[in-house]
């Protein structure tokens, strides 16, 4: 993968990458408008497809981060720094990364954060519900959903970045952040509609709850485009990296395991890692 301060020389090329990587982070933010719909049209949930789904995203963000990113950010501080600082440098702006994600998961209400998928058939028919049970079960979907976005922040930047420095890696790493936002926005979905009666609000909060992605993009393109250099390469390389380990190991692999059928979401693990090492070496 190409360092990504190199991409800069030409003005013109640098707005259609930031074009792209910005359309990546975009669609894959709004799979969480897509779980919402899986939420009305598929009963009961393929166990063996969301496990295998979400195994696959783990193993794309895990393999990505550890063979390609993380090297490719080590390389970039050895323009700047001896080889051994280098690695330290990366290093440890890979576990700021993780800190980052981390502290975002920390500060979110522990009821409403979205870590575990919601199955389909969890979702019971309008107008079930008491009165107060109405109510709490809006005020949850209504936690969800801004406890989604919030997460959802860093896996834009993720996507984004990764899509700058790498279209291929891009696709692939889009692909895994939406195939994971699905669940999640099942998630969001489940209690509102329970609560409203209404597939439009439920539909129309989990859709929005992806919108932070972009958003998340946008920020960090904002305060870090105007400091492009080795060692702004290297730390937001290593930071991304950082971030995917992070959600892979915290959410992914988790999930894939709690709510998949029989060896699932250890084929999909494997089947993510395989098609980025295919990718690596097409490249």
């Amino acid at each position: 993968m190409p360092p990504i301060a190199t991409q800069f020389a030409d003005s013109t090329s640098l707005t259609g990458e930031v074009g792209f990587a910005l359309l990546l982070s975009t669609l894959a933010g709004l799979a969480t408008g897509l779980g919402s719909l899986l939420a009305f049209l598929a009963r009961p949930t393929n166990r063996t497809f969301l496990g295998a789904s979400l195994g696959f995203s783990g193993g794309v963000m895990l393999y990505v981060s550890f063979v390609e990113l993380l090297p490719v950010a080590t390389e970039a501080f050895e323009e700047v720094l001896p080889a051994e600082d280098a690695e330290l440098r990366a290093t440890l702006w890979l576990f700021a990364g993780v800190a980052v994600a981390l502290g975002l998961d920390r500060i979110v209400p522990g009821p409403a954060n979205p870590h575990e998928a919601a199955l389909v058939e969890d979702l019971p028919e309008a107008g079930a519900t008491q009165p107060g049970e109405a109510r709490h079960l809006r005020r949850i979907g209504v936690l969800s959903a801004v406890a989604l976005a919030i997460h959802n922040f860093p896996e834009g930047v993720a996507t984004f970045f990764t899509g700058l420095a790498d279209p291929t890696q891009g696709i692939a790493i889009a692909v895994a952040v939406a195939l994971h936002n699905v669940p999640e926005g099942v998630s969001v979905s489940v209690p509102i509609y329970s609560a409203t009666g209404s597939r439009a609000k439920a539909f129309w909060l989990s859709f929005l709850t992806g919108v932070a992605e972009p958003v998340g993009a946008l920020l960090a393109w904002g305060l870090l485009a105007g400091h492009r250099s080795p060692e702004w390469t290297g730390a937001v390389d290593a930071m991304v990296a950082g971030i995917m380990i992070f959600i892979a190991l915290d959410q992914l692999i988790p999930n894939a395991k709690r709510y998949g059928a029989g060896h699932a979401s250890v084929y999909g693990l494997v089947v993510g890692m395989a098609v980025m090492a295919g990718t690596l070496l097409l490249l």
